[in-house]
């Protein structure tokens, strides 16, 4: 979908559809009292028939309205004026991106930007529209025989507003970098485990980098051994596939701006190993890889956006696989750090490649790193598929983040990691166990890796369950692309 903006009157031009908001109650909103004045109040008249509910995302197409220049008028309800919220904004511009999916315009110009949104001004309107309308024709069709070709769908559109301006122009073209990053991130997470492998994710990586000009080093096993990276090969041990170390250098910022670093997980697919998974629902472990793929997707946003910072993205990636030589519960493997662990389950395996990841990170001297895991089933008992789980050793830093996933539509919420967590990690043969006591399954895995960021302002971010959707519209969110880019466009003062 191509993306544009320019001024006009709503009633005067011509265009396959033009989308307009109304409120319940029968208020209407700036563009559509405009196309109801000129169609001698046919908006209005049919909103008190009862045409259009007055539910939020509720529409009504209407066609061939007189005094209209555009044959068609898709009318969408924004809900109570006074209950107007970012997600019952975000809900409208999903109803009518669905509507604009089904139609037979190619072309259309939307006048949905112009609601009264409390704090979010018209460029903030614009890029989560753009987002959420570019997100909407995402499709994951690569491994299809016979792609289904719709003559269905708008192709361009067109945002109608009274100023134009470079403001609205950037806050278009961030959230079309955004709907790009989440595409990656999605695609990433979609592709099964045969096909995304940890080598295909150090490819992506290094197109990545060819496209955006971003200094790219894929470490390889022998790397890895030489650097004391225990805790991730003991993972790998059980796998055919070599696993990956993917160092990314994003130079936006200043040559002496200090880094923010993203760590992402890279289990391209998780059978649990030797502490074997249940067999139901385990294709769905392809997605143990959503932490990499999303700061993938992030750093492809920020790039696209040309983001004025500095930031570093660690990829430790491999399979979790069962095997002759594969890692059993009760081994005990020395980490990067020096630290040794003691694996009680294999399944545990996330933070065994993270915790190594973390202490690579020391190099950059970061002023804040953050990690991204499907980590743990815990999260999603806690806090269901809406929300991630927000840990970190610095309160300003979580402020920091749980702000920015209020701003993109991309929450999290923040559990505690207290000292008295940690005295759940407790084992009789290593330093650390990589698996906690009974109960707090979220915060324990978060504790252990909390032993290896000492050095820096960390935050680590469990989308266990918030990456992926399952049942009948299974796929990956690309979340949390919207909240680690949105962090990093405050963090660039943008």
């Amino acid at each position: 979908m191509e993306f544009t903006i320019k001024a006009g009157s709503p009633e005067k031009l011509k265009s396959g559809c033009i989308v307009v908001g109304t409120y319940a109650g029968g208020d209407l909103g700036a563009a559509a009292k405009a196309i109801d004045k000129a169609s001698n109040g046919a908006i209005s008249a049919l909103i008190a028939r009862g045409e259009l509910d007055d539910k939020t995302g509720a529409t009504l197409m209407l066609h061939d309205l007189p005094g209209v220049a555009s044959p068609r008028v898709l009318v969408v309800s924004f809900g109570k004026a006074d209950d107007l919220s970012d997600k019952a904004y975000r809900d409208a511009i999903s109803a009518a991106a669905r509507q604009l999916a089904g139609s037979m315009a190619h072309e259309a110009l939307f006048c949905l930007a112009d609601a009264e949104l409390p704090h979010r001004d018209l460029a903030w309107r614009i890029a989560q529209a753009t987002q959420v309308l570019k997100d909407s024709t995402y499709r994951c069709d690569e491994l299809k025989s016979k792609r289904e070709e719709s003559k269905k769908g708008v192709r361009k559109l067109t945002f109608l507003v009274k100023k134009p301006g470079d403001a609205l122009d950037d806050a278009l073209r961030r959230g079309e970098a955004i709907a790009d990053g989440m595409a990656l991130a999605k695609t990433l997470g979609n592709l099964p485990g045969n096909v995304c492998t940890p080598g295909y994710l150090a490819t992506t990586a290094k197109k990545l980098a060819k496209d955006h000009k971003i200094k790219v080093e894929v470490l390889e096993k022998g790397d890895m051994e030489k650097l004391g990276m225990g805790a991730l090969l003991s993972v790998a041990r059980g796998s055919h596939e070599p696993p990956k170390f993917i160092v990314l250098q994003y130079k936006g910022g200043k040559p002496k701006d200090k880094p923010v670093v993203l760590v992402g997980k890279g289990i391209t697919f998780d059978t649990g190993g030797i502490s074997l998974k249940p067999g139901e629902g385990m294709d769905e472990m392809k997605y143990d890889m959503c932490g990499a793929a999303s700061v993938l997707g992030t750093l492809k946003a920020i790039a696209q956006m040309a983001l004025p910072i500095n930031v570093v993205a660690l990829v430790p990636t491999t399979e979790n696989m069962p095997g002759g030589a594969a890692t059993k519960p009760g081994d005990i493997v020395t980490s990067m750090s020096g630290q040794t662990i003691e694996i009680l389950n294999t399944d545990a395996e996330g933070r065994l490649i993270l915790c190594d990841a973390l202490t690579y990170a020391e190099r950059f001297d970061p002023t804040a790193v953050i990690d991204v895991a499907t980590l743990t089933g815990a999260c999603i008992i806690a806090l269901g598929n809406l929300t991630s789980g927000l840990m970190a050793n610095d309160d300003a830093l979580a402020a920091e983040l749980l702000a920015a996933g209020q701003a993109a539509g991309d929450k999290a919420w923040q559990l505690p990691l207290w000292d008295e967590y940690q005295d759940m990690l407790k084992s009789n043969f290593a330093d650390i166990p990589n698996i906690g006591s009974k109960g707090a399954g979220t915060i324990t895995a978060a504790c252990f890796l909390a032993r290896f960021t000492k050095a820096y302002k960390w935050a680590h971010l469990d989308i266990a369950g918030t990456a992926w959707k399952s049942g009948a519209d299974k796929g990956a969110t690309g979340r949390p692309v919207p909240l680690l880019t949105q962090f990093l466009i405050e963090r660039a003062g943008q």
